[in-house]
């Protein structure tokens, strides 16, 4: 019989931490943590089962869990000594949900659930405390109310603003028991005219409302958001976690806070978090108060002034702190921790593993290996490879001229600058068009997600350190500054006020999340530093991969940016891009529009030393180390003129009429260029571009030599071959022309001769191919264009679709289509080894940058991954962790 609840409570629990794929990841640590001892809430957790079920069966739950859930209730009822709708000792309980992997604040959460018009009073008599009971039902029926019933929750946020204008109070906590007895009568009247229906009062039809409405939340429009841009699949399904209350808001000896066992934003091995005094979870969260510092040490960094947890309860905060070193010991990773205190007892509601930004994840990673907490491979698998892109772009110029509009909190580190927009939906939008822009809000909210995601940058007015805004923030890499309190904004007139300033929408801004300062206009930036402990895991990474990381480059900067950060030589130089400068477009030009050989070999000859002194310069930068060269490869009509201006400039410099000029654009013009005259086509029917372009290696790589440098061998790259016959001609061009500069140089340079494989038939044939070919460079941008028919240009538009409706997984111009392009690149790789068993295979394509495509390269054995420079560390750290998974993976099959 299938079991879909499980409980845990009083030191006792079903399920265990390795069960998380079942009870969610809060259900299985709130069993782990029942388990060590810790003073957990009893409750119960409906498994991911039942949500599967629920969504398979047209919204229908299975038979058979109605009555689990009624025998786990009635063991909370045992276990607190309350029961589930008593009028005078009435159980409440939280309602939350909780996916295997955490998504914060993106499903849907409900309190005090089991509170109607009797228990209410009932618990009004066993506390002594109306004003406590009052605030507990008005919070339940708002929630409830927006979660469940649907009513928007604004309807009873301006009822509440009302309630504190009338009585003249700034904060819910000066409200009375009357006070807030009137405001849940306002409360019901507003859901009985919005639903034509009273709040329910059965305490059963609210539990069920609840869960279902955690179930629902799943397929909510900001947790597919969120879904899609974490690739959290959707068949995962989420938990339901029923857990007993335990109350922050009872009065001044209560409280609530939100932990972490280290800095999240700097990786500091520090406590740090935030606490308030009479508060239920949400208000620390969603920012509506000002939260406190936990520690003394907390509250001298803030410079708030407000009291610490250390200060106000330092019997209760000396337990939390005794707690958290045994959860981080436990787990063995940095741990995101949720508590309550009631009457000056504590209780855990929830651990997690933290959400951090990519600088505090190396340096907890590094750390926790020099405590011998975990390995030097644990430490690598901590990392996420794509979060290194957050440590490799510029931070603030601090010797910029900056004028400080205001200060708040650093919520998540990093500089942005951009134009200010109001709405989620405006950020999106421009972000549409390419602009850059800022999200400023009051405070943020899970439906803000997707112009957080859209936005450079977000800039809050309210909310702490672990507010919604900064939370995602820190998980999207993304700059933000919260509890920015001096800073008023006004959606109406999408502005927003600082002292004297006064900035509209589409003025720009610059944030500075490590400092939580926002300053005016756009502010100069600095490159990057890479050392310490983001050195020492790189390290560590370098040891243990097997797959060589080079970087795509052909300017000197591009190839000094790769050095930097670790490149082992240059996977694709793209010579086409270096005839687009000023200086070489119109002799490109004049060649093209050449019609004899004689003419075009005149123009080549302009461009040769140009091509010569670019691949000298990259030769020297590179010290030695492979550069595979990839001849010219684009349509020729690309490179031709659209102005009238321009056209007359190359026929200036060709001696022709503007008309001829014309006339040839026309000529070269294609209906479908990426199939067309394009690749090793233009070096067999124009073979004097590629004979000037290989003499312009050969001459470059004998200059080296002759300086005494390290040796240089040349990867040359014939690209888009389809049969062997194409690479053989061409070789023998090659052949010839190295065979000339080495008499007139007297210099014989070793070099290599290889062909892209990016078209399906070039992948099929790869054996005879691999007789002329010394190297394969798996070309998978043009190969999975070819391969699945799609448009890497024009497919965009419809992708989303396809990833929303389940007809494809990834975007697979992002990660590689593993079933299609993938079969093609391993069974390719097969066919070259068998006919040339030492042939060199690696990958050239976006793929080369992107985690998931380097894993599966690992697998197929390439030699090396090719990406832009500032991948290159995403690459090194992405390969080590190929590199441990294969080597567990054959340990586990021996």
């Amino acid at each position: 019989m299938v079991k879909y609840v499980y409980s845990f409570g009083d030191g006792v629990a079903e399920g265990k931490v390795d069960m998380k794929n079942l009870l969610g990841g809060k259900g299985a640590n709130l069993a782990e943590m029942c388990s060590l001892g810790l003073p957990v809430p009893p409750g119960f957790t409906i498994t991911t089962e039942v949500c599967i079920a629920y969504y398979a069966n047209g919204k229908t739950l299975p038979k058979g869990l109605e009555a689990e859930v009624k025998k786990a209730l009635t063991a909370i009822e045992k276990a607190v000594g309350t029961k589930f709708g008593d009028p005078k000792n009435p159980l409440l309980v939280s309602v939350r949900s909780g996916a295997r992997a955490s998504m914060p604040g993106m499903m849907d959460t409900v309190l005090n659930l089991g509170l109607n018009d009797t228990t209410v009073e009932g618990l009004a008599a066993k506390t002594s405390n109306p004003r406590f009971a009052y605030d507990s039902y008005r919070r339940f029926i708002q929630m409830y109310s927006d979660v469940v019933l649907g009513i928007d929750h604004y309807h009873f946020e301006e009822l509440l603003e009302s309630r504190k204008n009338d009585r003249g109070v700034e904060l819910d906590t000066g409200l009375t028991a009357d006070d807030l007895k009137a405001l849940v009568a306002q409360y019901k009247d507003k859901v009985q005219k919005e639903l034509g229906k009273p709040f329910p009062e059965s305490v059963e039809e609210q539990l069920w409302g609840a869960i279902m409405a955690v179930f629902d939340s799943w397929m909510n429009a900001r947790a597919i958001t969120y879904r899609r841009l974490h690739d959290i699949p959707e068949s995962w399904g989420t938990a339901v976690n029923v857990q007993s209350m335990v109350f922050g808001n009872m009065g001044d000896d209560c409280a609530t806070g939100v932990a972490f066992t280290r800095n999240p934003s700097t990786g500091e091995k520090a406590f740090y978090g935030e606490f308030l005094v009479n508060a239920q979870g949400e208000d620390v969260v969603a920012g509506i108060r000002t939260p406190q510092p936990l520690t003394i040490k907390g509250k001298a960094t803030s410079g708030a002034g407000l009291l610490s947890m250390e200060e106000v309860m330092p019997d209760v905060f000396g337990e939390l702190v005794k707690i958290y070193q045994k959860l981080e010991a436990h787990y063995r990773d940095m741990q995101d921790i949720e508590f309550t205190v009631q009457n000056r007892k504590l209780w855990m509601l929830q651990t997690r593993s933290g959400k951090r930004t990519a600088a505090a994840s190396v340096k907890i990673a590094v750390d926790m290996v020099a405590e011998k907490l975990i390995t030097k491979e644990q430490a690598i698998m901590r990392v996420d490879p794509q979060a290194l892109d957050q440590l490799l772009h510029p931070t603030l110029d601090p010797n910029a001229k900056k004028t400080v509009l205001a200060r708040g909190l650093p919520a998540s580190p990093g500089a942005a600058a951009g134009l200010v927009v109001f709405s989620a939906e405006e950020a999106e939008r421009r972000a549409h068009h390419k602009e850059k822009v800022i999200l400023v809000r009051i405070e943020t909210s899970p439906e803000d997600i997707h112009g957080m995601h859209a936005a450079q940058g977000i800039l809050t007015a309210r909310g702490g350190m672990t507010s919604h805004a900064a939370v995602v923030a820190r998980g999207m890499g993304k700059p933000c500054v919260s509890g920015a309190g001096d800073i008023k904004i006004d959606y109406g007139a999408k502005t927003f006020k600082a002292g004297t300033h006064v900035i509209k929408e589409g003025d720009f801004i610059t944030i500075n999340g490590s400092s939580g300062e926002v300053f005016s206009g756009e502010v100069a930036t600095v490159q990057p530093q890479l050392s310490g402990d983001f050195a020492m895991l790189m390290s560590w990474a370098d040891e243990l991969r097997t797959l060589k990381v080079r970087t795509n480059a052909e300017t000197p900067l591009d190839a000094r940016s790769a050095r930097k950060f670790g490149a082992e030589g240059i996977g694709l130089c793209r010579t086409e891009h270096m005839f687009f400068d000023t200086d070489r477009i119109i002799a490109m030009r004049e060649m093209i529009v050449s019609e004899t050989v004689g003419k075009r070999e005149a123009a080549l000859a302009k461009l040769l030393p140009m091509q010569r002194k670019d691949f000298v310069e990259i030769f020297r930068i590179m010290e030695g180390l492979p550069v595979t060269i990839r001849l010219l490869d684009p349509p020729l009509h690309e490179f031709l003129p659209n102005s009238d201006a321009e056209i007359k400039e190359v026929a200036k410099a060709a001696g022709v009429t503007a008309e001829y000029v014309k006339s040839r654009a026309h000529i070269l013009h294609e209906s479908n260029p990426m199939l067309g005259h394009r690749g090793c086509r233009l070096g067999i029917t124009y073979p004097e571009i590629y004979a000037m372009q290989a003499r312009a290696i050969f001459e470059a790589a004998s200059e080296i030599a002759k300086e005494g440098k390290e040796k240089v061998i040349p990867e040359i790259m014939i690209p888009l071959v389809m049969n062997e016959k194409e690479l053989v001609m061409l070789k023998r061009l090659i052949d010839e022309t190295a065979q000339t500069v080495a008499k007139e140089t007297g210099v014989t340079v070793h070099y290599l001769v290889g062909t892209m494989i990016e078209l399906p038939r070039a992948a099929l044939r790869a054996a005879d191919i691999a007789k002329h070919a010394e190297f394969f460079s798996f070309g998978t941008n043009d190969l999975t264009q070819t391969t699945l028919g799609l448009s890497r240009d024009d497919s965009a538009s419809f992708i989303e679709i396809y990833k929303q409706k389940g007809v494809i997984e990834c975007d697979p111009f992002v990660t590689i289509d593993q079933d299609g392009v993938g079969e093609l690149v391993q069974l390719a790789a097969e066919r070259g080894r068998k006919a040339r068993p030492d042939i060199k295979l690696g990958i050239c394509g976006e793929h080369g940058g992107d985690p998931a495509s380097i894993a599966f390269c690992q697998k197929v054995g390439l030699n090396y991954v090719s990406c832009s420079p500032y991948r290159v560390p995403i690459a090194r750290l992405a390969a080590a962790q190929a590199a441990i998974k294969s080597k567990a993976s054959k340990a586990v099959a021996a």
